[in-house]
């Protein structure tokens, strides 16, 4: 596959509900519409923190015990077994913080400790996310190995200049050796890009996009750049060092980014996630149709049916803190909030609009006990920013998708 022509041809993939032909792939779990309950694990270490990013990441310049850390993985993976009861996984993402800093064996022994807590089909989706630099590129057949058969990495960017300004690491020239070793190796694999970024013009955006497509297995995704308050970023956009687009350009380029995505065979599923029918991602779909899921590790967020309450929790943030939490107790979860049909139908909107299948007004209306606003509806529709599809569904039509948290506070009340 050419590089420097981005319009190449793109190679067909295989249906990912299809059993594999080469090598002997197990098949990864196709989308069969419904929730499912996923589990994330959290890693929350990495080799540096960008200026962009407000996740749950920490540096420890002096090395970290892996061996400990995969101990305390395995008492809160029994800990949430024991809260969720029996149930069958439907995706694994194991997120960051950089996940590609562990070593091969401890993903295999988290891994492990899943499949021994919950029923784990085999072959069902197993994300890992991965920095592409050499060093950790190098440790991708280790992680096939231990299980994972889709890679999610963080590229950001395909010229040098902008991954200097965003803090990455990595060079392009180590990102697109890194996508080939994936494209190799997994199954199925994603990248990420940001863009938004100060002085984009849409026409340098769109052959960067069109080279990203070019390179693509089957997913990408691709986030508007947003200063989030407490990050480097923030406090230079505050000192007046930092410009990016403002609103309206900011709609210019997401609008430039559906239409790009769709000529290529991409369209977006997920107001920032692109993917070829079939291809999307199993895990993310369980958030955003609001399944349930348990987080684990420093800083997870989850959400567990236990009995008949949905909880939300969230472990301690603090890396050694939870490592304390859980050698004393047994797991990490500073929070728990019991979740009331008010505040889980409002989430559940919230989520579910973000997605180009909306939502299903008949589990709505099952989970709030009540049916959406109807003078609310009218008034929206008319506005073009939200349409039904057949009977019992609903979603934002691309114009309200640019004022999605306008939409959706307009819906919940």
């Amino acid at each position: 596959m050419s590089r420097t022509d981005p319009r190449v041809t793109l190679p067909q993939i295989p249906d990912p509900r299809k059993p594999a032909n080469d090598a002997g792939r197990p098949a990864i779990n196709g989308d069969d519409g419904t929730p499912g309950f996923g589990v994330y694990l959290h890693w929350p270490f990495c080799a540096a923190k960008c200026p962009y990013c407000d996740f749950n990441s920490h540096v420890r310049h002096g090395g970290v015990d892996q061996s400990a850390y995969a101990a305390a993985f395995q008492r809160e993976i029994a800990h949430m077994r024991a809260l969720s009861g029996p149930r069958e996984v439907t995706s694994i993402f194991i997120g960051g913080g950089t996940p590609s800093l562990m070593d091969p064996e401890t993903v295999a022994a988290v891994l492990d400790a899943v499949a021994g807590a919950w029923h784990v089909p085999e072959g069902i989706e197993i994300t890992m996310e991965a920095n592409p630099s050499s060093v950790e590129a190098s440790r991708f057949r280790g992680y096939r190995a231990a299980g994972v058969n889709r890679v999610s990495m963080g590229v950001q960017a395909l010229n040098d200049k902008d991954l200097k300004f965003l803090g990455r690491l990595h060079s392009v020239t180590e990102a697109l050796t890194a996508i080939d070793l994936a494209r190799e190796i997994f199954p199925r694999m994603s990248f990420d890009l940001i863009y938004a970024r100060p002085d984009q013009k849409p026409d340098h955006w769109a052959k960067e996009l069109e080279q990203a497509i070019a390179l693509a297995a089957d997913h990408l995704s691709l986030y508007q750049l947003t200063i989030e308050e407490g990050t480097p970023f923030f406090g230079l956009r505050q000192a007046g060092k930092l410009h990016v687009p403002d609103g309206e350009h900011s709609a210019e380029l997401y609008e430039l980014t559906q239409d790009v995505t769709a000529q290529y065979g991409l369209p977006a599923y997920e107001i920032s996630n692109h993917a070829r029918p079939g291809a999307e991602s199993r895990h993310n779909l369980t958030y955003w149709r609001y399944g349930d899921y348990a987080g684990i590790g420093p800083g997870a967020h989850g959400r567990l049916k236990t009995g008949n309450l949905k909880l939300a929790t969230a472990t301690e943030r603090r890396p050694e803190g939870w490592l304390e939490m859980v050698g004393t107790s047994g797991h990490g979860i500073a929070e728990t909030e019991e979740l009331d049909a008010v505040t889980q139908s409002d989430e559940m909107l919230l989520m579910g609009l973000r997605l180009t299948e909306g939502i299903d007004l008949d589990r709505w209306k099952k989970l709030s006990g009540r049916d959406l606003d109807a003078d609310q509806v009218d008034f929206l529709t008319s506005l073009n920013l939200i349409e039904r599809i057949g009977r019992n569904r609903l979603r934002c039509t691309p114009q309200g998708m640019l004022v999605l948290d306008a939409v959706v506070a307009d819906l919940a009340f």
